[in-house]
């Protein structure tokens, strides 16, 4: 008799929902988490969509610790001497389960965890999992920490993009270079109404979410991002590693010119630096995701690559949620009917192709062959921006242009035909 029903490896988003889910229906389950609490290694840029997790916690609003729901978007062009900015404000962001708030993984990791531990799942932590047990048929029937061998009846991977257990799972290949990006992150304190003076908020619950392409990453692909929390700003860079390891900027320069860039010194300015944080993020999509599922175990999260960047929107967060749900029950699902071979837990991929997370990673399959190969966004275009509102907004005593001869001027320098050739690869791909 297996000592768990289900273990799960790691408390991000998707393994505590996970374990919420196997536990109110009773079942037995371990999670184990390598850091020393929830959230002790975790890091995104700080967004939060609410759809998925309102799904399991209707009302999480009323009791987790979100930072602002953020009511204004902003995304920048952001050339060496210039930055041209996008600023879009809607009712339909304060619709409910439309509505979506900043967090530090932090506090919010440690509170998903502890409504799973309500639930009746028992955690572990500070203790990493080397190694998946197996029977003598191959199944997975549990996992060994350090040592010692802890069985169950299913094992759930929430490890993270970098997992050592996925290859053993499923025999997962190990991810190129181009699938995969680095973030960096750092968080200002700030007090609450200088952060609504500067980002323009209605008030202090209310925040902005702001990405940038350009210059951030010094023409490279990727991009810079801001999110404004209650008392501090997230700031942070996610650079691809084939770009960086390819360039003459390493990321962590990239992040002190990022911060001397005159929007985001006046942004972040008199702020004190409480927190610094570096994170892999999986920028594959479709085309990387392994096997969702084997013999006893299934893959949830960012082990499961579930991770989409279109250059206006990045999502995780609440895919990994949906994902850790569906998990959940599928495992309960397959428990009761005393069959969690790969075939049992087939239910699991049924469910998300059924839903959002997996119609969303198929409809965006090309994206991030078209964002990896998108050059002219992070150079080009953010200087041909600035150049065209350089000939509009510049006064100088000089005969004016016409705004259509500057137009022209700047779309000649990268050639109608890269134009055309780019719009119909992003309406295609995004």
């Amino acid at each position: 008799m297996a000592d768990f029903d289900a273990i799960i490896v790691g408390s991000g988003c998707a393994g505590p929902i996970a374990a919420y889910e196997l536990a109110k229906a009773g079942k037995t389950v371990l999670v184990v988490e390598r850091g020393n609490f929830a959230g002790a290694k975790n890091m995104t840029g700080g967004r939060i969509y609410a759809h998925s997790i309102k799904k399991v916690f209707p009302n999480f609003e009323e009791e987790a610790p979100v930072e602002r729901r953020i009511t204004r978007e902003r995304i920048s062009l952001m050339a060496p001497d210039s930055n041209f900015t996008f600023d879009f404000t809607s009712n339909q962001m304060e619709v409910e389960g439309q509505d979506s708030y900043s967090v530090l993984r932090g506090p919010f990791d440690q509170w998903l965890a502890s409504k799973a531990e309500e639930a009746g799942a028992e955690y572990i932590y500070g203790i990493g999992v080397q190694q998946l047990v197996k029977d003598e048929s191959g199944k997975v029937c549990g996992i060994r920490a350090e040592d010692d061998e802890i069985t169950a009846e299913v094992t759930i991977l929430c490890d993270g993009v970098n997992s050592v257990l996925a290859h053993q799972a499923v025999d997962f290949s190990q991810l190129s270079t181009s699938q995969v990006a680095v973030g960096i992150k750092q968080v200002f304190a700030l007090p609450a109404d200088v952060i609504t003076n500067r980002v323009l908020a209605a008030s202090d619950t209310e925040g902005t979410s702001w990405l940038f392409a350009g210059d951030a990453t010094k023409g490279l692909f990727g991009g810079g991002f801001m999110y404004t929390n209650r008392n501090s700003i997230s700031l942070g860079i996610v650079a691809g590693i084939e770009a960086v390891a390819s360039g003459i900027y390493p990321i962590s320069q990239m992040m002190e010119d990022f911060k001397a860039h005159p929007d985001i010194a006046a942004l972040i300015k008199g702020g004190e630096m409480v927190e610094h944080s570096g994170h892999m993020v999986p920028e594959g999509g479709l085309n990387s995701m392994p096997p969702l599922v084997g013999d006893g175990v299934m893959l949830a999260g960012d082990s499961a690559m579930m991770c989409v960047n279109l250059g206006y929107v990045v999502r995780g967060m609440d895919y990994a949620i949906a994902a850790g749900q569906m998990a959940g029950q599928a495992a309960v699902r397959a428990i009761d009917k005393g069959d969690t071979s790969v075939t049992g837990l087939q239910c699991y991929v049924d469910m998300l192709k059924d839903s959002f997370v997996l119609k969303d990673f198929e409809k965006f399959s090309n994206a991030p062959t078209f964002m990896g190969g998108f050059n002219r966004m992070f150079e080009a275009y953010p200087t041909m921006i600035g150049n065209i509102m350089n000939g509009m907004f510049v006064i100088d005593g000089q005969p004016i242009c016409h705004v259509r001869d500057i137009v022209k001027t700047e779309m000649k320098e990268i050639g109608v035909f890269n134009l055309l050739k780019d719009a119909r690869g992003a309406l295609k791909a995004l």
